[in-house]
């Protein structure tokens, strides 16, 4: 048979877990995950601007340095 103070513990041990299960099925997130149409909007048109702009080029290869020396040679 169980002793009243190991019951007691177990009780508390349950609740606690039944707690911290409970506790991730809500749904938490901050308050500003709230969609704005107005931010979107000038989201959307700033996007399209930079769409047609010919501020985009091709990256530039730079240039590759040349070893100075070459591989030293080991005699046999």
């Amino acid at each position: 048979m169980m002793e009243p103070a190991m019951k007691h513990c177990l009780k508390i041990a349950l609740a606690l877990a039944a707690l911290c299960g409970a506790s991730t099925l809500a749904d938490a997130r901050p308050p500003t995950v709230v969609t704005s149409p107005g931010y979107d909007r000038r989201l959307q048109e700033s996007r399209s601007q930079l769409g047609t702009s010919p501020a985009t080029t091709a990256p530039v290869d730079a240039p590759v340095a040349k070893p100075k020396h070459g591989k030293k040679k080991h005699k046999s």
